[in-house]
């Protein structure tokens, strides 16, 4: 049988504060795609991302957000002061976590990951169970939903898909991570000879990022049972 591990009173206030920033962020999000709507049915357009939606707000006040009807107008300023208030509840948070990151030890070790900050390190230490329930990191990523399904048969190794059975949250921090990754690795390019190098040129960027996340996952694994920093490997030229 595999029992849960007991986490501490501080373990879990570190998960409270992650969690209620996940929900902020989430709701941020909501309140966006409802402005972006909503102006649109007005034949507003903008972009995606936060910047134009405050660049839509800014004309509500102009000679232009006179052609909107009143009540339109007092409804999209109420949604535009609750995206400002979730944008400086977010920026408290993150400033919590940050120094949370840098007081725990578990954190800073992780931090030392290639794609893993404090909030990623906070994360993990708050939300995953200990490394050593684990067997290997094999298990660990499969327990975060980040290895490929297997149907093998007669001695044949067939790798389907990536699973996503698992800890949708670790898995989706660990993914972003390894996109800023891949996308640091496309850009500056990656050292000669490694592995990241040799996946970009011959997979598409989307699989290599999920392949980086699945090793990054197993890296957390071995981070976090030897209790060592992490050691970049050296890359040996082809």
């Amino acid at each position: 049988m595999r029992f849960v591990a007991i986490k501490s009173e501080e373990q879990q206030a570190s998960a409270l504060v992650f969690r209620t920033r996940d929900l902020l962020v989430r709701q941020r999000t909501q309140t966006i795609n409802a402005i972006r709507g909503h102006m649109a049915e007005y034949g507003w357009v903008a972009p995606k991302g936060p910047s134009w939606v405050t660049m839509l707000g800014d004309l509500i006040d102009d000679e232009i957000g006179q052609s909107l009807p009143q009540a339109a107008r007092d409804m999209f300023r109420v949604m535009l002061a609750m995206l400002e208030e979730m944008d400086r509840q977010i920026a408290v948070l993150d400033k919590e976590i940050a120094r949370r990151a840098r007081e725990d030890e578990v954190a800073r070790r992780l931090m030392t990951i290639p794609g893993i900050g404090p909030i990623g390190a906070t994360a993990i230490a708050a939300l995953a169970p200990a490394a050593e329930t684990f067997r290997r990191g094999r298990d660990f990523a499969a327990w975060l939903g980040l290895t490929p399904r297997q149907k093998s048969t007669g001695g044949k190794t067939r790798l389907g898909r990536t699973s996503k059975m698992g800890e949708r949250t670790l898995r989706r921090l660990l993914i972003i991570g390894s996109s800023a990754v891949v996308q640091h690795a496309s850009r500056r390019g990656a050292p000669e000879g490694s592995w990241l190098a040799n996946m970009l040129a011959r997979k598409p960027r989307m699989l290599v990022t999920v392949a980086q996340a699945n090793k990054t996952a197993r890296i957390v694994w071995a981070v976090l049972v030897k209790k060592e920093d992490y050691r970049a490997p050296v890359a040996v030229a082809a």
